[in-house]
């Protein structure tokens, strides 16, 4: 019989040809959104957004955190398999955030920004609070009672969610009369529907996983989904609902922070600083036994690392970046590209049985999701007709200037 860590290398080596293999989208992106000014940047950027009207980079941003995404994803899927809780996880997670993001922050906008306010302090505080503490929470529970497809799929009712909630905090216009309008209304309602579909209707299993490459679990680890009782995939559904009404609420209180508090690291670095100080006071009344957070198993370690330095402290920047640039909505748009990455890597790499409930209300959500993004997109140019023709032209007009 194969040892534990023995059993865990198959997964760490298909978890890292994932990150390899787009190594050089998160480097270049990363490096991009991070450099202030300069010629090397003027260059970059200029090459990203020729012919695009601004839209590129963010979008290619977006594919990056996607990606990131997905490998925490499977790291996180396997580190709960062998026994790691998911409130020692976020835990530790945010620490790790918290130890990467604030020396950066200190050196880039450390004498830079403002003192802070009384009201961003609240802004920020409510923000770790939803967007890394009670988010994270439930996400990882949602993939310890269900599977790596379900919970991609059902986030993708997060856009919908955050239209909503732009709408009704007017922060997001909705003309009914126009096509535009009825466009992101009908959008709504068919993500809406399909998001019901996903929660009471599961289905037969498409796939079969084998036996033979099942993941290794401890004694304590849950089972599958596969095995479990309708109460565990009940209260995982629910979880992923409640990382839904939080993501949604946090994409527009992040927006309205950026107004007020355009320093993206001391922004987040702050997040991650406070997200951590409210898990670790929860984690610390609920999880008496000290055995539990001491963490020796290097896959556990690596997933900590991962999903706290890169999954939470890089992408929580870049996604702050582009909520800054183009907005929630756009931003919102991209959670269902996710779901294709995660529903290839859930059947051949964490071999996870895909259902015919989540196949079909993936597929509804997501039409009415790009008929959301549709007439959020034909909003935006009858409003600005002429804003992607400048923008082009002064990216061309940057590429000349950065010429030698």
């Amino acid at each position: 019989m194969r040892s534990p860590s023995e059993g865990n290398r198959p997964w760490l080596a298909h978890i890292f040809f994932l990150f390899q293999r787009h190594a050089c989208v998160c480097v270049l992106v990363t490096w991009c959104t991070l450099l202030r000014g300069g010629i090397a940047r003027d260059r970059i950027e200029s090459a990203i957004y020729m012919g695009s009207g601004g839209l590129l980079l963010p979008t290619v941003v977006m594919l990056a955190l996607n990606v990131m995404s997905t490998v925490m994803v499977a790291l996180v899927k396997v580190a709960m398999a062998g026994g790691l809780d998911p409130l020692v996880l976020v835990t530790l997670q945010q620490l790790a955030a918290a130890i990467f993001l604030c020396p950066i922050a200190h050196f880039i906008e450390g004498k830079s920004r403002p003192k802070m306010t009384l009201q961003i302090f609240a802004y920020l505080f409510v923000s770790a609070a939803l967007g890394a503490a009670m988010r994270q929470y439930m996400v990882f529970v949602g993939l310890r009672y269900t599977t790596a497809t379900f919970v991609s799929a059902f986030s993708n009712i997060a856009p919908m969610l955050t239209f909503v909630l732009a709408v009704a905090t007017r922060s997001e216009s909705l003309h009914l009369r126009a096509a535009t309008g009825a466009a992101k209304l009908a959008g709504t309602l068919v993500s809406l529907a399909g998001a019901m579909l996903l929660t009471f209707y599961r289905g037969v299993a498409l796939t079969h996983p084998n036996s033979a490459h099942q993941l290794h679990r401890s004694p304590s680890s849950p089972p599958s989904p596969g095995a479990d009782s309708g109460r565990r995939w009940t209260l995982g559904t629910v979880a992923i609902l409640g990382n839904c009404v939080c993501l949604a609420c946090w994409y527009l209180l992040q927006g309205r922070i950026t107004r007020k508090y355009p320093y993206v690291y001391s922004c987040n670095a702050f997040l991650s600083t406070f997200s951590f100080l409210q898990v670790v006071v929860v984690g610390l009344c609920v999880k008496h036994n000290l055995a539990s957070w001491i963490i020796t198993n290097k896959l556990q370690i690596l997933t900590i690392l991962y999903s706290g330095v890169v999954a939470t402290g890089m992408s929580f920047v870049l996604l702050t970046w582009c909520i800054q640039k183009r907005g929630a909505v756009f931003v919102a748009a991209f959670v269902p590209v996710s779901q294709v990455i995660v529903c290839i890597m859930d059947f051949t790499v964490l071999h996870e049985p895909l259902y015919l409930g989540s196949v079909v209300g993936s597929v509804i959500v997501i039409c009415g999701l790009y008929l959301l993004l549709w007439g959020k997109r034909q909003e935006a140019l009858q409003q600005h007709p002429e804003g992607a023709k400048d923008d082009q032209e002064q990216q061309q007009q940057q590429q000349v200037q950065s010429q030698p």
